[in-house]
């Protein structure tokens, strides 16, 4: 195969993974504290014979869109969303996790918990307990858990160092390679739950440019492929 190709084929597999990206950010446009993910096109270029070079396009960048959900009031004591940046600091199975899905609520020992029963971590990295008599719980906008008064933990709010470097985990969570640190004004709503950033219009007319430029990459292939064959019949005539 030539350059022409393998340029071609790097180009289609690109478009392939941020075809599989968009379909999966279509999937959870409803689903509760999920960001929207993007694929960063990066370009290589390669010096080749004559003063000419060869330009090969990949896409292995995953960008996640830190703009702010849509609020849902449920009055839940339990449910918290974070209006601004952060999010909130988890301890999940393969370490600290970050995530924006506040769907709170006590396990059967007390721990606050996520949906998926990975405890939430105070500032100070431990598991918040509630106890149970807790009737009256408010949640203040610095995230601090009280009872009659009486102030129980502060939940972790936390900034990731390289936004870029996030890695989902699950999808809700993210692990942040490059550390994190805490949000010096954190602004947390209780009652309150942050539903999906998806932009579904943009993402199903994103769907269609990307298959669209599919479509042309496979045509160009196709042609390439014809002329190849072509010559070689010529060839052995």
């Amino acid at each position: 195969m030539e350059s022409t190709g393998y340029t071609t084929l790097t180009r289609q597999s690109g478009l392939m993974r941020e075809m599989r990206v968009i379909a999966n950010n279509i999937a959870n446009a409803a689903t509760t504290g999920y960001r929207q993910e993007a694929l960063i096109f990066s370009e290589f270029v390669m010096p080749v014979d004559q003063g000419e070079s060869i330009s090969m396009a990949t896409a292995r960048i995953q960008n996640t869109s830190q703009l702010q959900g849509a609020m849902t009031q449920t009055r839940g004591q339990f449910d918290l969303a974070i209006e601004g940046g952060g999010f909130f600091l988890v301890q999940s199975p393969e370490g600290p996790a970050l995530t924006r899905n506040g769907a709170f609520s006590p396990s059967a020992n007390g721990d606050l918990v996520t949906l998926d029963g990975y405890p939430v971590l105070d500032q100070g990295g431990a598991p918040i307990f509630i106890p149970p008599d807790a009737s009256d719980l408010a949640v203040s906008q610095d995230g601090t858990l009280s009872t009659e008064g009486r102030p129980l933990a502060q939940i972790a709010v936390v900034q990731p160092l390289d936004p870029l470097d996030l890695e989902r985990q699950a999808g809700v969570m993210f692990q942040a390679p490059a550390g994190f640190d805490p949000v010096e004004a954190p602004r947390v709503r209780q009652g309150f739950l942050e539903g999906s950033n998806v932009d579904p219009v943009g993402q199903i007319a994103r769907m269609i440019e990307v298959q669209r430029a599919y479509e042309m990459g496979q045509s160009f292939l196709d042609a390439e492929n014809d002329r190849v064959r072509n010559a070689l019949k010529t060839f052995i005539r």
